[in-house]
């Protein structure tokens, strides 16, 4: 490698990283190599008015062809903004738009903001959001010739979600002064044996779990703590290749196929909680400013309580806010867990946490020292802008100097619903999983309960129905509880429809039930009811591990045909509450504006 093949590598588009790879060398020498000859980019701006008059919004690209780099230097202080990069499941446009609303308030604030970002679908790529856009990939390489070209005093690594807190350490060990939660406390929360030191320090639950590198090593955890266990690849985003492993053959299977581990990437096994409510918590502190950690002020923005059980990834879950099953022994200790949490990372910002509550006892599943995927929802629900006052903390205010330091109960619900993509996807099972696989979500704002639940049902996808047909199929598991709910729908003066296990249930509690075939066993059954559109929502939760062809069949024809359907009993009792409520009182509509 001569100093002009690099100065060709580079002007050909090839990373420092491809070129260290390909030369046996370190992405680091590669890059002081470069600095010793001068081979820097420059930066050119897209006119994004296209010459017609002058266009006031620096919008730059980087090359390493020769000419003028036209970014102009100026004085004012700059906080640089790392965004999410490409939107995927997992990783959308909540990170997105808590990087708008960062940049909104520290231009408030008197700085100047860059936004990194390689995005254009996004509204931190928009003109008008920061004073200078940077249209680079998100690697070390880019971000470091940014932030040392436009002499910057501080980077945000938390706001992008996986992709910039990834960067965070190698952008520190590199000089750049990462501002909110440090990238160590960062490392603590995501590394599995730091994390349940932590815990163990602050005598707060975890479900039982361990580390495995190999399969030899997983199936030793899982006999020592017991299946069900949920298995994950540790650093990943949005839950991919998680799963929950009910026997050593599935977890063999997972080991050879799913996942390729490493003492580097183990992979983690934890104690798989059924049929505990999990719970997730926004909060915003600024604790990590003061010498003394008693000092500070922690503020829980929200704690949203799940409709689905613990199992389902909760960018997936429809959520309540505020919690409205939980006790308030519960729902005190998930406070003091999250404070003492949010003292002992020194968090500055945003932190969220996922707890498992099981009984009375509250386990703590992961903490997330970032903005999170339910900050925007929080954020609208209370009132809040969370992101601009993290991002005002991060600069060095305090929630006392902002005057947030009182906790938000709200007098009305907001339930979270995701919307999913299922009718593109065909003979895709929609049953939902720890891996996420939801694209957006809706809201439902109203002073009842059930007319909230309605309102995000109608929002998200099928509205619920307010008479006609339900087809009910449960899962042995489930018999126990269904004979309540399907009295409930009775009662509303729903016409109940089932296959023979599931009716005799039903029969046995006197509900008047129509048996219908099961789908091998002739005609009519479930599938061609619903094509005739004589059901009107669907009650079908998965029976064991590996769901049934039939089963699949129902649900997927359900979502063809636009039909509602709920796949777990918590989803089928709000949606009796919801229906309920409707017909009782009809909804009304209100801004969120006169909410607050």
């Amino acid at each position: 490698m001569n100093s002009e093949l690099l100065a060709k590598a580079k002007s050909l588009g090839f990373s420092d990283r491809q070129i260290a790879h390909l030369t046996g060398t370190t992405e680091d020498a590669i890059r002081a190599e470069r600095k010793s000859i001068g081979l820097i980019p420059s930066y050119r701006l897209v006119d994004t008015c296209a010459g017609e008059f002058e266009a006031y919004t620096p919008y730059f690209y980087s090359t390493y062809d020769r000419g003028d780099d036209e970014t102009k230097p100026s004085d004012k202080k700059k906080i640089m903004i790392l965004g999410g990069g490409p939107n995927r499941i997992g990783q959308g446009i909540e990170f997105d738009y808590c990087c708008v609303h960062a940049a909104f308030a520290l231009k408030e604030d008197g700085f100047e903001t860059l936004m990194v970002n390689s995005n254009p679908e996004t509204v931190s790529t928009d003109y008008d959001t920061s004073d200078k856009l940077f249209f680079e990939p998100l690697t070390l390489e880019d971000v470091l010739h940014i932030y040392e070209r436009e002499k910057c005093w501080g980077a945000i690594a938390q706001f992008g979600g996986q992709t910039p807190l990834n960067l965070a350490l190698g952008l520190q060990k590199n000089g750049v002064n990462i501002i909110g939660t440090s990238p160590q406390s960062i490392e603590m929360a995501e590394d599995r044996k730091m994390f349940a030191a932590m815990l163990d320090k602050l005598n707060i639950p975890q479900p039982p779990n361990g580390l495995a590198t190999n399969e030899v090593e997983a199936l030793a955890v899982s006999k020592r703590i017991g299946y069900p266990v949920l298995v994950r690849p540790s650093f990943v985003l949005g839950g991919r290749a998680m799963q929950i492993v009910y026997s050593d053959s599935e977890l063999q299977h997972y080991m050879r196929f799913a996942v390729e581990a490493s003492p580097e990437r183990p992979v983690l096994v934890d104690k798989f909680l059924e049929d505990a409510t999990e719970v997730d918590v926004d909060c915003i502190t600024d604790v990590g400013q003061f010498e003394d950690p008693k000092e500070g002020t922690i503020v829980v923005g929200g704690m949203l309580e799940h409709i689905e059980f613990a199992g389902v990834h909760s960018g997936d879950a429809a959520m309540v806010l505020p919690a409205h099953t939980l006790t308030k022994d519960v729902i005190d200790t998930i406070r003091e867990y999250t404070h003492a949490m949010a003292r002992e990372l020194k968090v500055i910002g945003l932190m969220n946490v996922q707890y498992a509550v099981k009984g009375d006892t509250v386990y703590v599943l992961e903490v997330n020292p970032r903005a999170s995927r339910t900050v925007p929802f929080v954020s609208k629900a209370i009132g809040v802008p969370l992101a601009k006052l993290a991002a005002k903390l991060m600069a060095g205010k305090t929630l006392k100097e902002l005057g947030f330091t009182e906790e938000i109960w709200p007098k009305y619900w907001a339930v979270k619903e995701s919307v999913f993509p299922f009718n593109k996807f065909h003979g895709q099972d929609i049953l939902l999983s720890p891996e996420m696989r939801s694209t957006g979500e809706v809201m439902g704002l109203d002073a009842d309960l059930g007319i909230a639940y309605a309102k995000s049902q109608m929002a998200a996808n099928a509205p619920l129905p307010l008479a006609g047909s339900i087809f009910i199929s449960v899962s042995d598991n489930d018999k126990d509880e269904v004979a309540q709910v399907a009295k409930e729908f009775s009662d509303l003066g729903f016409h109940l429809i089932s296959t023979s296990g599931t009716a005799a249930v039903l029969e046995k509690a006197g509900l008047k039930v129509q048996k219908i075939f099961k789908l091998a066993e002739g005609r009519p059954n479930a599938v061609d009811l619903l094509k005739n559109r004589e059901i009107h929502l669907v009650i079908n939760t998965p029976s064991g591990q590996s769901p049934r062809a039939d089963e699949v069949k129902i649900r997927t024809t359900a979502v063809y045909t636009g039909t509602p359907i709920m796949t777990t009993m918590s989803g089928a009792k709000a949606a009796v509450l919801g229906i309920a409520a409707l017909k009782k009182s009809g909804y009304s509509v209100k801004t969120i504006q006169e909410y607050h």
